[in-house]
């Protein structure tokens, strides 16, 4: 399979990296990290073992690389304005288009330009950082969660399942592509706001009993949001403890919000929290605790 990794950070590059291991032929848009790749190649260290592509294709131009197979999509969501320039050139009639973007939105604004029957949408479960220039540090995790963003054709996201499979990754389908999203909210809203807001890993946070608790709290009302947005099957309670253990079992972790406004890039407040807080206000659900840390997230941007 030919693939492109459009938005080759700390997630496109490990998950490149694996999949040209594996033996796809990938080719990464890169902006800071191509001097370093396409001279000395990409080091990967990683919890399951470290590794080295002494080969990489890498491009500035997405013209250069051309029609693939497959465009996996791991921009940041504030560039997704870029949609058009960056992906149109590498889309061919039967290219599928593949987003493990963070938040709510990335496959609506995918399908308005590319088509609903292209775009399939995954949740990365991925604790990943970048390095120096041409190296990224997968620190645990990793598993993915596919779906379709409208049901037409499952077998082509098993077989898509199936490649991730063969690096090593737990990947699985769900024809729920909307419950797999807000399951990430329910991290990615009390972890990435709280720790970008004070500046501290995911341990201090929850090391302290009150901000534990504030975390369940603001995990419970993304949670009702979720709820009624018409899943399958609504999201228990006790899912928010499930993530608490899970978040215990991390150790020293930054979530990307933190380490972005640390070195002075734009968050993705609004496809982590304000949109989520729209959704629930379409359905009558108020997140007062969400609502109040995008608010002072916006605030400390300014």
């Amino acid at each position: 399979m030919r693939i492109a990794i459009v938005g080759a950070g700390a997630l496109g590059l490990y998950y490149g990296a694996l999949l040209q291991r594996s033996g796809e032929d990938v080719h990464f848009l890169l902006r800071r990290d191509y001097d370093a790749i396409t001279t000395q190649g990409l080091r990967v260290f990683s919890v399951n073992g470290d590794f080295t592509l002494p080969h990489v294709h890498g491009y500035r131009d997405p013209a250069e690389i051309g029609t693939v197979d497959l465009v996996l999509v791991g921009l940041k969501t504030f560039a997704n304005g870029s949609f058009s320039e960056l992906i149109g050139p590498l889309a061919g009639d039967s290219t599928q288009i593949l987003t493990l973007q963070n938040g709510l939105g990335n496959e609506e604004a995918l399908a308005e330009l590319f088509g609903e029957q292209r775009i399939i949408g995954g949740v990365a479960f991925l604790c990943s950082n970048r390095g120096e220039p041409g190296e990224v540090h997968h620190l645990g995790e990793g598993r993915i969660v596919l779906g379709e963003y409208r049901l037409c054709d499952r077998e082509r996201v098993e077989h898509l399942a199936a490649v991730f499979s063969k690096t090593g990754v737990d990947c699985r389908v769900t024809d729920d592509l909307k419950r797999s999203r807000w399951e990430k909210l329910v991290w990615n809203i009390p972890f990435n706001g709280l720790c970008a807001l004070l500046q501290q890993p995911v341990n201090i946070l929850l090391a302290h009993d009150a901000c534990r608790k504030l975390v369940r709290e603001i995990m419970l009302e993304v949670i009702a949001g979720a709820n009624a947005q018409g899943l399958t099957r609504p999201i228990a309670e006790g899912y928010a403890d499930t993530m608490l253990k899970f978040t215990d079992d991390m150790g020293e972790y930054k979530p990307s919000m933190q380490i972005d406004r640390e070195e002075g890039r734009q968050m993705e407040i609004a496809a982590i929290l304000r949109a989520p807080l729209a959704y629930g206000r379409q359905q009558g659900i108020d997140m007062p605790r969400v609502e109040m840390l995008a608010t002072l997230l916006e605030q400390v941007t300014r």
